[in-house]
């Protein structure tokens, strides 16, 4: 048995999915963290391989610099913020918040040109985008989630999650959530999710895929049905997960009790934005929004539910890093069998792979 099952495995070729061997996309808005996170205090965070600096000026402008003294490399992030510069904790050098070197202290003059590389900063609301290009980041392409993040219909929690396995992944995880009956089957899943029948949508052309669930009837679990009053009864459970760019993927799901008329069902919505900023190839920051349109003035539903949520997320935490650690012990070079479910993120990856050596390629004959 185990060499038929060896024989019919699909021969390895060159792949046209993306994978954690595939270059990042350098020319996207990305999550650097949270507004409450870049403050005075010196941040070392790494985003797309690269170890930077964030902080916010005296007039509370964030900052974002290479987190290497052109000296000698002495991190940044170590070293002392004095006004809105930074004084090398090695020998000295000063940094302005464009990453111009002012001080040699070691010398009279200080050479012309000399710098490390600041990155463009935009917030807007709760989060702090960064802009990792070669050229300019057009603000307009900052992915919009300020509707529901910054509305006062809304109300909502945030968290952050440390995830060792790769951004691409992470997208696929979110694009298939049939693995809600098993992986999640102590949180947030029920057996019947898997089951339920789900439509597809891409757009390879413009980068969109979305992946439409309604699992119809359902008991809800307790992270829903307790806040919603839908309790022991039977509802509706109607999901949408859609990728929206390699930095941004959001979860919406709608619930109602099957004994309301199609006409007085209640709007009743929660809203997840999965904030997804690579780190290395194998390592992603993982930040998460979550919100929701009713309880908006019930106490402790907020807690409640941001508890069991994160409940959840580590369990995409754990299963994901394991994946990671067993591709990586079978040495990163595995075979991979795909089904009717993965329609839309095999159109997602191949989507990231296109989009990712095309910026590569541009990005290399542009330094010849």
């Amino acid at each position: 048995m185990s060499q038929l099952l060896q024989a019919t495995q699909p021969a390895k070729r060159p792949s046209a999915l993306a994978d954690r061997s595939t270059p990042f996309i350098f020319n996207c808005w990305y999550m650097a963290g949270f507004a409450g996170e870049i403050g005075r205090t010196l941040l070392a965070r790494t985003i797309l391989g690269r170890p930077l600096v964030l902080y916010r000026t005296e007039a509370g402008k964030p900052v974002a610099l290479d987190d290497r003294c052109l000296h000698r490399s002495f991190p940044l992030s170590k070293s002392l913020l004095d006004g809105d510069t930074i004084v090398c904790g090695y020998h000295g050098m000063r940094y302005d918040c464009r990453g111009r070197c002012l001080e040699v202290p070691s010398q009279k003059h200080t050479p012309q040109g000399l710098g490390v590389r600041s990155y463009q900063t935009v917030e807007r609301g709760p989060l702090v985008w960064i802009w990792m290009g070669d050229e300019a980041g057009d603000e307009s392409l900052i992915p919009d989630i300020d509707d529901w993040t910054a509305n006062a219909a809304w109300i909502g929690s945030r968290g952050y999650i440390p995830l060792k396995a790769s951004y691409i992944a992470l997208h696929e995880n979110l694009l298939d959530l049939s693995h809600l009956s098993y992986l999640h089957r102590n949180s947030f899943g029920t057996p019947d999710y898997a089951k339920a029948s789900f439509r597809v949508e891409t757009d390879e052309d413009n980068g969109r895929f979305a992946l439409l669930r309604d699992v119809v009837p359902t008991r809800l679990p307790p992270i829903w049905a307790k806040p919603t009053g839908l309790e022991g009864v039977d509802a509706a459970r109607i999901v949408r997960s859609e990728f929206c760019g390699p930095s941004l993927h959001v979860v919406q799901v709608a619930f109602y009790g099957l004994d309301f008329p199609e006409d007085q069902r209640p709007d009743q919505m929660v809203r997840t934005a999965h904030l997804v900023t690579p780190e290395t190839a194998t390592s992603t920051h993982y930040f998460l929004y979550h919100a929701r349109n009713f309880a908006l003035d019930v106490s402790g539903v907020t807690e409640f539910m941001h508890q069991s949520l994160f409940k959840a997320f580590e369990e995409d935490r754990d299963g994901l890093e394991a994946v990671e650690a067993m591709i990586g012990a079978c040495g990163g070079d595995v075979s991979e069998v795909s089904f009717t479910a993965d329609r839309a993120n095999l159109a997602m990856r191949r989507y990231l792979k296109r989009r990712a050596e095309a910026e590569a390629a541009a990005r290399s004959v542009s330094t010849i």
